[in-house]
């Protein structure tokens, strides 16, 4: 039976977990292990010689998730080291409420915890769905259903070591999927200021919605956006010119 490890980063009970988990029932056993609280926005956070509280969370549909109070690529780190059953046939994060495009992969929970996975040995793909408001059930029940099917394709066909499959989803119809380039975001953040207390705030990032191919083109379009994601970071066309620098002693 195919086991599925199912997190997210907008916390245990966001509704984008629970539709996520009850659509990959159709094609295994799933196990929910996720933030007790939201944590969007962490990044690759790991918690490292610090305490971090374990519990159980039980769904209106009986199912029991274990809630870790740490980041989403916590939750998966400590799944690995044998919190749960591992090591499972894929890892699944999300929904999350809000696309993860362009730059938004750096800060991503969602994202990272597909990252952890793939770096613990483990092919993942993370889902998010572009738009933060999104709190009509159905809109999270198209996006599962697509999601699904990235899923199935990827336990059929496997992914090559430290990659994921970053999925995003407009609200509403899905028109199709496109395989994708991750695009350029485009911040309008503000400090919003309180005496010595200071926030980051703003809008929904905007970006180069116009530039066919890439994933913010394809939400915007209306397409389900698929773009393969890797932990090489390295500049491979900068090693070149790098070198011309004759930096090297």
């Amino acid at each position: 039976m195919t086991y599925i490890l199912v997190t997210n980063d907008d916390g245990v009970n966001a509704p984008g977990i629970f539709a996520l988990a009850r659509a990959l029932r159709q094609i295994g056993t799933v196990q929910v292990i996720a933030p007790s609280k939201n944590q969007s926005a962490t990044g690759h956070k790991k918690t490292l010689f610090q305490d971090i509280l374990v519990g159980k969370s039980v769904w209106p549909d009986g199912t029991e998730a274990i809630m870790i109070d740490s980041s989403p690529a916590d939750c998966i780190a400590l799944a690995a080291l044998g919190l749960v059953k591992w090591p499972p046939h894929i890892v699944v994060s999300g929904i999350n409420r809000g696309g993860n495009m362009g730059q938004d992969i750096t800060y991503s929970g969602t994202v990272t915890a597909a990252l952890e996975a793939t770096i613990q040995g483990v092919p993942a793909v993370a889902v998010s769905l572009a738009a933060r408001d999104a709190n009509e059930p159905s809109n999270y029940e198209i996006a599962a259903q697509v999601a699904v099917h990235v899923v199935r394709r990827v336990l059929e066909k496997g992914l090559p070591p430290f990659t994921i499959l970053n999925l995003n989803l407009p609200q509403g119809k899905v028109k199709g999927i496109r395989l994708t380039r991750q695009g350029v975001r485009i911040y309008t953040d503000e400090l919003e200021r309180r005496g010595d207390v200071v926030r980051i705030v703003g809008p929904e990032p905007g970006g180069k919605f116009e530039e066919e191919g890439t994933d913010l083109w394809a939400v915007h379009n209306g397409y389900a956006s698929l773009t393969p994601l890797h932990l090489d970071l390295t500049a491979h066309r900068f090693l070149a010119d790098l070198a011309a620098w004759d930096i090297t002693i």
